[in-house]
């Protein structure tokens, strides 16, 4: 990161250069550049996902065409869709979908776990040009593959590209306040109330013990305050790590399973339109935080949880008529997803110190790939069991 978790260093090309490392001055800047904030995160952000998101929406096409001679794509030409185990009544790959899913994961988490401990030590620069350069090459990679194989070669590399670049912009927000602010007032920031209402947010994340560390000095957090600020985080941590958990045992355990033989749908196409609805609920409910805003984020945890036990009966005795009501559900389970995310970091944000906000949201940023990592790891014998179906 620019500089050690609770450093007010900024953002520097150049990797010895520090700035002074007195007290952050309050920001005064205009509306407009509030708004300049604003849009230049939200930007990085969907560019950061673009690659994840087209590698979990493709994971079917991956795993169920490889190239032939003439066939440029991975999109089978013949559109009669073909099944892969006609013992089961599931139309099945003989992978599940969730290999994409740890393929696009596993790396992310690496990278997450790693980060609180030494990540800083690199500036920002970098670590965008790094993330960008692995974007990239995911999509040439997949695009030109001949097997299965290099395909999830790509999609480790979209991975990469997902992990580094989401550490790297959670952890920039701490050095942009007024990104934050501009979300929760919906008018121009009053700059005598603004420090009494952080004061009283933050308290409830960070002890006495942890707020009595040295504000504002250069020196990097100790281990005992490091381990204080996550007893703090745990508990926007915990939920937001089974929303994860129940969305995508959905999407990449069950989807694939959801498949309705009375439509015009093609299996692939069906699970496309699955992925497509989520994505879109995703993108709904985490471009909403100036709307509405939750901070009992386990609220949203037990209703993902319930969707996931409804889907996963559904599997199992196909009861649901129509694949509309599907649809409906997997929107519904995008907009859970989107909201346990952008609130969490969003109270995490306002509940940290100046201090301690880098370091929170790098650690914080963990829960969403553990959760989903777990997902992968149960979805892959959940699918052998249910294919195995007669």
């Amino acid at each position: 990161m620019g500089g050690c978790a609770g450093s007010p260093r900024r953002l520097s090309d150049s990797e010895g250069e520090e700035t002074d490392l007195a007290p952050r001055p309050r920001l005064q800047d205009s509306q407009g550049a509030h708004w300049k904030n604003a849009v230049g995160f939200w930007l990085l952000g969907l560019c950061n996902n673009f690659s994840y998101v087209v590698m979990l929406s493709a994971a079917h096409d991956i795993l169920s065409h490889q190239r032939t001679p003439g066939n440029q794509s991975h999109v089978d030409p013949d559109p009669t869709p073909t099944s892969h185990n006609s013992s089961s009544r599931f139309d099945c790959n003989p992978v599940s979908t969730a290999a994409v899913l740890l393929a696009d994961i596993l790396p992310t988490l690496v990278i997450k776990l790693l980060a609180p401990l030494g990540l800083h030590l690199l500036p920002y620069s970098p670590r965008v040009l790094t993330s960008g350069i692995c974007a990239a090459g995911s999509f040439l990679l997949v695009a030109f593959s001949h097997s299965v194989t290099i395909s999830l070669c790509g999609v480790v590399l979209a991975s990469i590209s997902s992990g580094l670049g989401e550490v790297t912009f959670l952890s920039l927000t701490a050095f942009y306040p007024s990104y934050f602010l501009l979300l929760t007032s919906p008018g121009p920031q009053d700059p005598g109330g603004e420090a009494d209402s952080d004061t009283s947010a933050r308290q409830p994340l960070i002890n006495n013990e942890a707020s009595e560390s040295k504000p504002g000095s250069g020196s990097p957090l100790s281990l005992q305050e490091r381990w204080t600020v996550f007893k703090g985080l745990l508990h926007y941590i915990v939920p937001l790590v089974l929303v994860y958990f129940a969305e995508y045992f959905i999407n990449q355990g069950l989807f694939e399973l959801l498949f309705f033989r009375n439509t015009f749908l093609t299996h692939a196409e069906q699970y496309r339109w699955y992925q497509m609805l989520y994505q879109a609920g995703v993108f709904a409910s985490r471009s909403s935080l100036r709307c509405c805003r939750i901070r009992h984020t386990w609220v949203l945890a037990l209703l993902q949880c319930l969707n996931l036990a409804f889907l996963l009966v559904d599997v199992w005795l196909s009861y649901l008529p129509s694949i509309y009501l599907v649809f409906l559900i997997i929107m519904f389970e995008g907009l859970l997803g989107g909201a346990a995310y952008v609130n969490t970091f969003h109270n995490i944000a306002l509940e940290t110190s100046d201090e301690h906000r880098e370091f929170a949201m790098a650690t914080a940023c963990i829960s969403d790939t553990l959760g989903i990592s777990l997902s992968g790891l149960l979805a892959l014998p959940l699918h052998d069991f249910l294919c195995q179906l007669s």
